[in-house]
């Protein structure tokens, strides 16, 4: 039986599931992390690269340790684009692809001085740039050609993470349901992040010209802005980030989502068990 596998389809997915659609017992599918967060849900999926806010949001996944797209510092693909000033911003609306970036905004602004702006779910399928908002947030191969081709003005949250805690900020992590399921599959993913590791040049220049943005720009940000395999520092920031979205109710499963019993699995991360860098 195929292993069903979910995939982003932003350049940045490419280091992680480099050639995994060609593998054997693979049955492979691209869509936006909100859509495959859904399909971890209804069991359509056995693993997908999802928002990291998803961990915490239900119990038992298990997670592929050491592999993610995290940035330690400046992440172009994730941006806040601003009509005024960050601290003047006073409703953002929020990009409903990505649930872990519209998570992190809601932790770093929510001791702002005047208190956190209020926040715009828009719906899926419309452009949070047209919103009634000060600002707004963007997310993947959209907000590279905002920052680079359109020169808007905007505030890192990736940024704002590292210079907070000190740790890298995870977006995106391998995540499944059965450990029986996907164990014999798992190194593909770890043979799929080598090559993509090795192609990061190459997945560079395709970008650059599928999507009409600057290779040098697209360089810097997959060969320096963005972190593929972290080792230790990825529990950390894990944790740390758990323990913030925790404290204001961000994990909390929605009413009408009643979580399934946990399962053991390995490698699955909680909350409450590594301190946030004071």
């Amino acid at each position: 039986m195929s292993l069903r596998i979910g995939s982003v389809p932003y350049v940045v997915g490419r280091p992680l599931d480099w050639g995994l659609e060609s593998a054997a017992d693979i049955m492979y599918q691209q869509a936006v992390p909100a859509e495959l967060v859904q399909g971890l849900r209804d069991s359509k999926l056995d693993a997908a690269l999802v928002s990291s806010i998803e961990l915490f949001r239900r119990p038992g996944y298990g997670t592929i340790d050491g592999l993610a797209v995290a940035g330690q510092g400046t992440v172009d693909s994730v941006q806040v684009f601003l009509r005024r000033p960050i601290e003047k911003v006073r409703r953002i609306a929020l990009d409903p692809s990505s649930r872990a970036a519209a998570a992190l905004v809601r932790v770093l602004l929510a001791e702002r001085d005047g208190g956190a702006p209020e926040y715009l779910e828009v719906p899926t399928g419309m452009d949070p740039r047209t919103a009634d908002a000060d600002a707004w947030l963007r997310i993947g191969d959209r907000a590279l050609r905002e920052t680079w081709l359109e020169e808007l003005s905007h505030w890192n949250p990736s940024q704002v993470w590292t210079q907070q805690t000190g740790l890298p900020f995870v977006f995106a992590l391998w995540l499944f349901r059965s450990p029986a399921t996907i164990e014999s599959l798992l190194p593909e993913f770890h043979r799929a992040a080598e090559r993509g590791n090795a192609a990061r040049e190459e997945i560079a220049e395709q970008g650059a010209q599928e999507l009409q943005l600057p290779l040098a720009s697209l360089r810097n940000y997959l060969l320096e802005q963005c972190v593929f395999q972290l080792g230790a520092p990825m529990s950390a920031a894990l944790e740390c980030f758990g323990q913030r979205a925790q404290a204001l109710g961000l994990t909390c499963e929605p009413p009408d989502h009643a979580p399934p019993a946990p399962q053991r699995a390995p490698e699955t991360h909680g909350t409450g068990k590594v301190p946030c860098p004071d």
